[in-house]
């Protein structure tokens, strides 16, 4: 692999979540299943799954890249890895990872059976952790708006299997 391929797997690698493997022969990243960056074969230039409006931004910004299309749609950009300093290599990425299911939020050990609206209500009120919601009361949770009665027995049920349970005022 080349010193600018080394460059784009430390930055993959140090994302959250992401997972190196191959695609087509090609070093591959991926986060939560999804691929986001590939080094082509050559170990010359990156590829990115970015948005359409995304993609059009990083043409604008560096024109020896190309859009990559599939089926007649937008799905990325290519771009030799010599045309990008360091900053833009970072936030292409970024913004290819983050397009594809990576999140800079720390990780939650809350369990998944409790919804999105009450898991966005959680995490609204800065709640990721179970530690942190035992330091709620039952009440306290319940009035958290998304959060209803399944998703306070779940966090309770949770809650008792780590030996915690809600504060009592």
């Amino acid at each position: 692999m080349t010193d600018q391929g080394e460059r784009l797997r430390a930055l993959a690698l140090g994302l959250p979540e992401t997972e190196e493997g191959t695609h087509f022969g090609m070093a591959a990243y991926s986060v939560r299943g999804k691929g986001f960056a590939s080094l082509t074969k050559d170990g010359r230039r990156v590829q990115l799954h970015l948005s359409p409006e995304e993609t059009e931004a990083a043409l604008a910004a560096h024109p020896g890249g190309e859009r990559l299309e599939r089926a007649g749609r937008t799905i990325g950009f290519r771009v030799p890895l010599e045309e990008l300093d360091d900053a833009a290599l970072d936030r292409l990425v970024r913004a290819s990872w983050r397009g594809r299911g990576g999140s800079d939020d720390p990780p939650s050990d809350l369990p998944a059976g409790i919804g999105r609206p009450a898991t966005r209500a959680l995490h609204g009120a800065g709640l990721r952790t179970l530690a942190e919601v035992a330091g709620l009361t039952e009440a306290e949770l319940s009035a958290l708006h998304g959060v209803g009665p399944k998703a306070v027995r779940i966090l309770t049920e949770a809650l008792e299997g780590r030996g915690l349970g809600f504060h009592r005022p």
